[in-house]
């Protein structure tokens, strides 16, 4: 699976648990989960979760924490399935 899958599928999660749908009118790579998307803290263990049954990977607590945008997401999920 080439990156720009991977983007997407990251993004249609995320969709998800997004509480405004403008917030994807400016979305980027750049985009912060929390502060940008507007999602909320407690849900992201939910997005995790999500992203593992999907990409059939396992996310380990330290890629979690550098996880913040958009992008990190991309780049650890793609990172994690190349591996396997």
């Amino acid at each position: 699976m080439d990156r720009s899958e991977v983007n997407e599928k990251v993004l249609s999660i995320l969709k998800k648990y997004t509480r405004k749908d403008d917030v994807w009118e400016t979305a980027s790579g750049d985009s912060k989960i929390l502060e940008d998307l507007q999602i909320n803290s407690a849900r992201l263990v939910d997005i995790m979760l999500d992203l593992e049954d999907e990409f059939d990977i396992e996310i380990d607590d330290e890629t979690m924490d550098s996880i913040m945008t958009i992008d990190n997401a991309v780049d650890a999920i793609h990172a994690k399935m190349k591996n396997q």
